[in-house]
């Protein structure tokens, strides 16, 4: 397939590397555009030039480089967003970082497109964390974790319509790199749309205590090394298999003149809802062994709930159904222990820098 390669910014990153993996599979050359500051992600690189040869290219650069990022997107026929500072973690201790990749670097992109002059479709990485801890909903406490008790809430998740409410430097910055984005589609014409992630987990991802939940508990209980929750475990997430992100970022482009200028939330929806401690026990079941569980205090800006309602990605984006979270748990864990067995020295694939992660 000729044409203009397709820009993935963050591209050796988890899902960037995935999405990269999906377009050059079907014929598009791709353009890695990757600083490799995240230890592991040299191995997804290396992973997807395998596969796909020429059809693979890689700068090396960051994307506070606006000149670089601009010729880039100057070659660019359409754009996945994927580079980010994604640990709200790292954000409270280098906030101006997290400021300077999150907004600075997707201003530096959206202008990149706006100077353009033509109209390249951009799909963007947000986050539930534009919603805020959800602290004015009620929650009760069940054996399966905190649920809301608005049964509308309960039956679908949350939606598009709830307000914003940006908490820790990292919701800050990626809230207003999503507002951005919807506002330069609004007013430049730039044909742009968001895709506000809930817990993305699968092949290639490489958790740590900071970001990547999943894996990093998998990872943890294969070595059989301690998971410490924080909080109380009860904490709720809808899980998605990184199958079906793909999926979506991929249709938000095919489907780019309807879906310009919205916001989707992305998860696994109620169906895949699962406890930090559920998760933990069929780990166990997996596994053979009851991971060592910890506890440590709840962290700041943390939800003790949230589940997408993804009913709008659903109908606009006509997206199929989701892998169940216990089959794609399995399959994570599967590859996981391979890629462990693998490699010389395991424990530098992954890099969990503590034995602690959280539910971000």
């Amino acid at each position: 397939m000729s044409g203009r390669p397709i820009l993935v910014t963050g591209g050796a990153g988890f899902i960037g590397c995935n999405i990269a993996d999906a377009l050059a599979s079907r014929g598009h050359p791709v353009l890695i555009y990757d600083s490799l500051v995240r230890p592991g992600v040299e191995r997804n690189l290396s992973w997807l030039k395998q596969r796909h040869g020429s059809l693979v290219a890689h700068i090396h650069a960051d994307v506070r480089n606006a000149g670089e990022l601009e010729r880039a997107a100057d070659e660019a026929g359409a754009v996945f967003h994927m580079a980010a500072q994604v640990a709200v973690t790292t954000s409270l201790d280098d906030p101006r970082d997290d400021y300077e990749v999150n907004i600075g670097g997707t201003f530096n992109l959206l202008e990149a497109l706006r100077r353009k002059g033509t109209a390249t479709p951009l799909v963007f990485a947000s986050t539930n964390k534009v919603y805020g801890d959800l602290g004015d909903l009620s929650f009760e406490l069940g054996p399966d974790g905190y649920a809301p008790t608005d049964p509308a809430i309960r039956a679908h998740g949350i939606g598009e319509t709830r307000p914003l409410d940006f908490h820790t430097p990292y919701g800050c910055s990626k809230g207003a790199a999503d507002q951005y984005v919807l506002d330069y589609a609004r007013s430049f014409g730039v044909p742009a749309a968001v895709l506000r992630m809930s817990c993305i987990y699968g092949q290639r991802q490489m958790g740590t205590e900071d970001q990547g939940w999943v894996a990093h508990f998998l990872i943890r209980a294969l070595k059989g090394e301690p998971i410490t929750l924080y909080g109380d475990g009860s904490q709720v997430r809808d899980i998605l298999d990184v199958s079906n992100a793909v999926e979506a970022y991929l249709a938000a482009w095919a489907r780019i003149d309807v879906a310009a200028g919205r916001a989707f939330n992305l998860g696994g929806g109620p169906a895949n809802a699962v406890s930090l401690r559920t998760l933990i026990a069929e780990i166990g079941v997996l596994t053979g062994t009851a991971p060592d569980v910890r506890f440590a205090d709840w962290r700041a800006g943390d939800q003790r709930y949230f589940v997408a309602d993804t009913r709008a990605a659903q109908a606009v984006l006509g997206l199929g159904p989701k892998v169940p979270w216990r089959t794609g748990v399995a399959r994570l864990a599967e590859w996981l222990a391979g890629e462990m067995d693998r490699a010389p020295e395991p424990v530098s694939l992954f890099q969990p820098p503590a034995a602690q992660a959280a539910a971000l």
